[in-house]
């Protein structure tokens, strides 16, 4: 563990940086030398510089804080160089009530956008309290009021994230409401509800690329599993919005 005082900074001859990969590195008085009789092991542990590689990956906020982001195999960078870190900023939506699975793209692209799955319940209750009629999870998610709910969730999401020093350029773009809950029996979700990035990426690679093509709107009919073991498809004409973003420091809007 990283040793921090009172106020947040680092112990006492306690070294912390970031490496290019987003890895945080530690170096100090509380750390091993070496494994013993391991050198293989200390080659993965301890880099040429003398510094512990923790295998997460973080950041230092505007205030100087160090964040925890997620583990640095799973970090990425954009087509620009800056960090990318999609279980992070996925979890940032997922905190909102009103949003069940979040599925981020960005990874060697110029910017991020999203896939969203609303939740029926929450948004659903939401949709009543308003006298907002529906007919189940496909017409509430292409609502014109519920993207504007969601809009609102994402637009919070980028407002953090441009205080979050190296991660600002990790701002949503474009997003669009999914047609459909995203499955295991889908094959689109594990068995313990983790979303299969490459998979869903390949099976909704046309709305991928209406995102990145600046499309307003994309067809799409998908073939979906029943519990009863029926088959059916669900098809819909998404809709694709730009939330706002804000500028980054030292940068023009």
């Amino acid at each position: 563990q990283i040793k921090f005082d009172s106020v947040g900074k680092p112990a006492p001859g306690v070294e912390v940086k970031i490496a290019d990969n987003g890895e945080i590195l530690v170096k100090g008085p509380m750390l091993l030398k070496e494994y013993y009789k391991r050198p293989d092991a200390t080659a993965e542990a301890i880099n040429a510089d003398g510094y512990f590689m923790t295998g997460d990956a973080g950041i230092f906020d505007d205030d100087g804080h160090l964040k925890i982001i997620d583990r640095a195999k799973d970090v990425g960078k954009l087509a620009n160089g800056a960090m990318y870190a999609p279980n992070y900023i996925e979890n940032k939506l997922k905190f909102f009530p009103y949003i069940k699975e979040a599925v981020v793209f960005g990874d060697h692209r110029e910017m991020v956008c999203a896939f969203i799955n609303i939740d029926i319940g929450a948004v659903g209750n939401w949709a009543e309290r308003r006298g907002l009629a529906y007919s189940g999870y496909t017409d509430l998610a292409a609502k014109p009021e519920v993207y504007g709910l969601i809009q609102e969730c994402i637009e919070q999401v980028n407002g953090e994230l441009v205080g979050e020093g190296a991660l600002a350029d990790s701002q949503i773009h474009r997003f669009l409401i999914l047609h459909k809950e995203l499955d295991p029996d889908d094959d689109e979700l594990t068995r313990t509800r983790k979303v299969r990035r490459n998979f869903v990426a390949e099976k909704y690679a046309v709305l991928i690329e209406a995102l990145y093509n600046g499309r307003e709107r994309q067809f799409i009919e998908t073939a979906v599993k029943f519990e009863d073991g029926r088959q059916g498809r669900v098809a819909a004409d998404l809709v694709i919005r730009d939330p706002k973003t804000f500028a980054v420091a030292g940068r023009g809007g």
